[in-house]
């Protein structure tokens, strides 16, 4: 007897895994994103009551099949009524069926050199015509299998303000008749394809809409992805860099969470629990990409990165250096989390005192609840009083591991 737990992961981990490569098959083949989405959407919410005389082996193919039938049966019932338009008065459906048939021709000239239809899934989510907000959310709504309201954390935007730009989206697709096609440039579309990859993996890294501190099928689905754009784009530096700066922190992933499920600081975590095997390939991937003399924010991060991973102890790391690659980043893409980032390593390098002065100047993170739990440390190693910053921190976080570690924090620190 399959219990209703255990049908939730498999829907669950089904919608992660293979809901993206499954709407971009149908949307491929029916050409309609939207309703293909709608069909994946409701053949996820019948597997939980279909699924429980048993989970079927195959769980993609099933929700293939299911999601096909139903657009197929929406087709049959539109045949229907245009065949009955069309008895009726068949000057009305003459222009429609032409333009069907064009739109059919595109999809079957669509190229075939990549193999990994969510990739071009993934190409369609980053179409210029859409904002770069716009295809972030998209592509990770639709293509990368996160919800609403995870999509809506990356962004730190309320889950409302996300659904309606996603719904506008996939309204602008299907009115512009956007085809999922391979663009013959690719390189138009590789910034919002990266920033993609990335905030899909830092939503498996820091984890803010789970329960769980790491998420690595959403860590291990970004770096899938990413070496495949890698392989399809050898000559982007930005992309390998992207693929070290992941790698270097899957390596350590495994030391972020104590057995309790307690996270644990960079500074605090066992060194010999990290990932060589990775480190080593990260090192590989960022050296390969710096030899092509194209510096970028991915590679530059995947340095700060490489200085953690490869410091034998946390006293050996080399926080002034860290400090200097957090203001060059800085110039290249100006952000407050950088500079809050920055703070950090000022901190660590200079004194808590230094990285406060960086942080009182910042504007715009009074709602990210990294500001304040970094604060909180900051103020605690000042020997300032820190316990508001942490309360203030874990008010903002909805993981529940980061808010053991904050309340936990916030009554050491309470007596400061």
């Amino acid at each position: 007897m399959t219990t209703s737990a255990e049908i939730a992961d498999a829907v669950t981990r089904l919608a992660r895994e293979e809901s993206g490569r499954v709407l971009a098959l149908l949307t491929r083949r029916f050409g309609d994103l939207d309703a293909a989405d709608d069909a994946v959407q409701d053949a996820l919410t019948t597997a939980l009551t279909a699924w429980q005389s048993g989970i079927p082996e195959r769980p993609a193919a099933w929700l293939y099949t299911v999601a096909r039938n139903t657009l197929i049966d929406e087709l049959r019932r539109d045949r229907a009524s245009r065949r009955r338009l069309h008895e009726a008065a068949p000057e009305l459906t003459a222009h429609h069926a032409t333009t069907e048939t064009e739109e059919e021709d595109d999809l079957i000239m669509d190229a075939s050199s990549l193999g990994d239809e969510r990739l071009r899934l993934l190409l369609l989510c980053c179409h210029p015509a859409l904002d770069r907000d716009t295809q972030v959310a998209l592509t990770l709504r639709l293509a990368g299998g996160l919800s609403a309201a995870e999509v809506a954390a990356a962004y730190l935007l309320p889950e409302a303000t996300l659904t309606q730009r996603i719904v506008r989206a996939k309204r602008k697709i299907r009115d512009a008749g956007m085809p999922l096609t391979i663009p013959a440039n690719l390189d138009e579309r590789v910034d919002a394809l990266l920033r993609v990859l990335y905030l899909i993996f830092n939503e498996g890294y820091l984890s803010r809409g789970a329960e769980h501190v790491t998420r690595v099928d959403l860590i291990t689905e970004a770096i899938r992805l990413t070496r495949q754009v890698v392989d399809e784009l050898p000559a982007s530096a930005e992309a390998e860099g992207l693929l070290a700066l992941e790698l270097y922190h899957h390596a350590r992933s495994g030391t972020r969470v104590d057995g309790l499920g307690e996270l644990v600081l960079l500074e605090h975590q066992d060194r010999t629990g990290w990932n060589l095997d990775g480190i080593t390939e990260a090192n590989a991937r960022l050296h390969s990409a710096m030899t092509r003399m194209a510096p970028g924010p991915y590679q530059v991060q995947a340095i700060i990165a490489g200085h953690h991973a490869n410091a034998r102890t946390a006293a050996d790391t080399d926080w002034g250096a860290i400090a200097e690659l957090y203001g060059q980043l800085g110039r290249m893409a100006p952000n407050a989390v950088v500079e809050l980032n920055r703070a950090v390593a000022i901190a660590m390098a200079d004194g808590p005192r230094a990285g406060l002065a960086v942080l009182d100047r910042l504007t715009g993170l009074n709602e990210y609840h990294l500001f304040h739990a970094t604060r909180g440390e900051l103020l605690a190693r000042a020997g300032r009083p820190a316990a508001a910053s942490f309360e203030r921190a874990r008010g903002l976080t909805s993981n529940e591991g980061e808010r053991r570690h904050l309340e936990r924090r916030a009554a050491e620190t309470s007596g400061g």
